[in-house]
Parts: structure tokens; C-alpha cells; sequence
């Protein structure tokens, strides 16, 4: 079945999602606008619940019974459990292909024929040393991910809509998908795959440079984040806001959100300027992570009168 515009259905989804995130963070910027009293409104407070997680939600006079659909914050480590077995499992597969010559299931090369064509497809994918890299990758940020959740992180009583919830669990799903549907070597069944490491390009390295720094700074970020609520025995002291200080915290309010969209900036290095696919998972960082961004950065400055008035709240001296 040939694509629309050259899109196909998981390029749809991503621009769909893409699109959506920046509306709301438009139509959410705009809302300060609204005449007087708009802001009871409950179209205007289920908008807010449903964009909202964790601190952000504070502010919002919310109905009792928009209450019944709350999440804690800390099941977060779900979706980075989910995203570890599913990937690992993934790259188990790609791995056997690669090196054994065994097919992927029946079922995967149909979802990823439907993803790709609009249906089944007569030739299977082996993934090239871009997809296999990427896969690697995205399992080690979301193992770092779920450890941080266990081991670094201090969750309060904060919590997050079911939707939200229900989103997280299968983003990382269709995010794996993603990763084999963005590899273009498509190549006959029973035809060897090129060696992986004669595929190796410059890009690759410079991706996992880029992988590697922003994976640090989005540790350290969170690092500092858990200090403001333990003392120097590392036992929990409050589980209160503070204002966050010290690394880019300097320079924007959310840093570990501005790392994780430079997280997948550099998978999209990694898996080569030709996979439209990824950049549209990079777009669709992009405006979720701003919309989260801004939300904190506006709890922050409402509720501390000396928050520094120079803090961005995402991208530094611009966003």
C-alpha cells in the first residue's frame, strides 16, 4: 500500500503526537489570556488535569471526582520496567536475526509491515548496525532510568493522571517498534545481513558522545533534584519543594528534561540523518518536554518569590 505524502503509519502517529503536545503547550501559554473566570471553567481545569502531573498539579482546583483518576507519581518506574524487558527482548530478537538468520515472528513483521506499508509485507527487515546501536542505547537510558527511580529519586505524594499513566505504558512499546520501523535496510528473505562493524560511521561515535554527555546531565540534574529533600546521610528529610541549585540549574528550571530531549537527539545522530522516523520522536520530545518544562517553571516562580529571574524554563537564554 503506498504512503500518503511519503508518510507512513508510524510517521502519522509521531507527527500526530507532535502536533498535539504542541498545541497544548500553545493553547496553554495562551490560557493567561482567557477572560476572568474562564479558568473554573471544567473544560478549562480537565485541560489542565490532563497536562499536568507530580507538583504542577498543586495549584489546580480540581473536582473530587477528577480525583478518582489519579496515579502516584512514583509508579513512574513502570513504564522504564516495561521499556527494559520489552527492548532487551527486542534486541534479542535483532540479535538472532543478525547473527543466527532467524526471522522475527509472524506477528512482529506483521505489526512492523502494517507500521511501515499499511500492511503485510513480503520482505523482512535486518536490522544495520544504526538500529542495533539505537536499540542498545534507549534499553541502557531506560535502565539507567528505572535504577534512578529505586535508588536516586524522592518522590513525594505526587500524582499523575491514568491517562498519562496508560500513554507511559505503551510509549516505550511503539518506541521499540519505532527503532525497527526507522532502519532502512530492508533486504529478501534468507540474505545475510552486511557485517556490523564494517557499517560503523563517524556518526555513530559522535551519538554516543552526545548519548553519553546528556545521560550525565540528566543524572546529575536528578541527583541534585533528590538532595533538596535528603541530608548528608542521604536519609529523607522533607519531601517539601525547594527552589534547585547548582549544574544548569543555573541556567533553566528543568535541565534533566532539556537532557532527556538531547537524549534522543542522539539516537537520531546514531541512527543516521535518513530516518525521518526518528527526528518526528525528536519533535515530539521536543514540545512534550516544553510543556512539562514550563509548567515547572511556573510552579517555581509562583510559589518562590526569589526564584532567580534569569532561569529559563527549558532551553537556555531562549525557552
Amino acid at each position: 500500500m503506498p504512503t500518503l505524502l511519503g508518510f507512513c503509519v508510524i510517521d502519522f502517529l509521531w507527527l500526530s503526537l507532535a502536533l498535539c503536545f504542541l498545541l497544548a503547550f500553545c493553547v496553554h501559554r495562551l490560557s493567561r489570556y482567557l477572560p476572568t473566570g474562564c479558568e473554573h471553567s471544567k473544560l478549562y481545569i480537565l485541560f489542565q488535569d490532563l497536562i499536568r502531573y507530580g507538583k504542577t498539579k498543586g495549584p489546580l482546583k480540581r473536582d473530587h471526582w477528577l480525583r478518582v483518576f489519579d496515579i502516584p507519581k512514583r509508579w513512574f518506574w513502570h513504564f522504564y520496567a516495561i521499556s527494559v524487558v520489552w527492548n532487551g527482548f527486542l534486541i534479542v530478537l535483532s540479535l538472532h536475526m543478525i547473527v543466527w538468520g532467524q526471522k522475527f515472528p509472524s506477528w512482529l513483521t506483521d505489526i512492523l509491515g502494517f507500521l511501515t506499508t499499511g500492511g503485510p509485507v513480503a520482505v523482512r527487515q535486518v536490522p544495520q548496525v544504526s538500529a542495533v546501536l539505537v536499540q542498545m542505547l534507549l534499553w541502557v537510558h531506560s535502565l539507567r532510568r528505572l535504577l534512578e527511580c529505586h535508588l536516586v529519586s524522592v518522590f513525594s505524594d505526587g500524582v499523575i493522571h491514568i491517562v498519562q499513566y496508560i500513554f507511559g505504558l505503551g510509549y516505550y512499546i511503539l518506541l521499540g517498534l519505532t527503532v525497527l520501523c526507522s532502519d532502512p535496510l530492508i533486504i529478501e528473505e534468507g540474505s545475510p545481513a552486511f557485517p556490523l562493524l564494517s557499517q560503523l560511521r563517524w556518526y555513530h561515535v559522535a551519538g554516543a558522545v552526545l548519548f553519553s554527555w546528556a545521560s550525565l546531565l540528566q543524572h546529575r540534574s536528578l541527583v541534585l533534584l533528590a538532595r533538596l529533600r535528603t541530608g548528608g546521610s542521604g536519609t529523607v528529610e522533607t519531601l517539601a519543594h525547594r527552589v534547585p541549585s547548582g549544574g544548569w540549574f543555573e541556567l533553566v528550571s528543568c535541565p534533566h528534561y532539556l537532557a532527556e530531549l538531547l537524549i534522543y537527539v542522539s539516537l537520531g545522530i546514531v541512527s543516521g540523518s535518513h530516518a525521518l522516523t526518528w527526528w518526528l520522536v525528536v519533535l515530539y520530545v521536543l514540545f512534550n518536554q516544553a510543556l512539562a518544562a514550563q509548567l515547572c517553571h511556573e510552579f517555581y516562580t509562583s510559589k518562590f518569590q526569589s526564584y532567580p529571574q534569569h532561569r529559563k524554563a527549558f532551553l537556555p537564554y531562549l525557552l
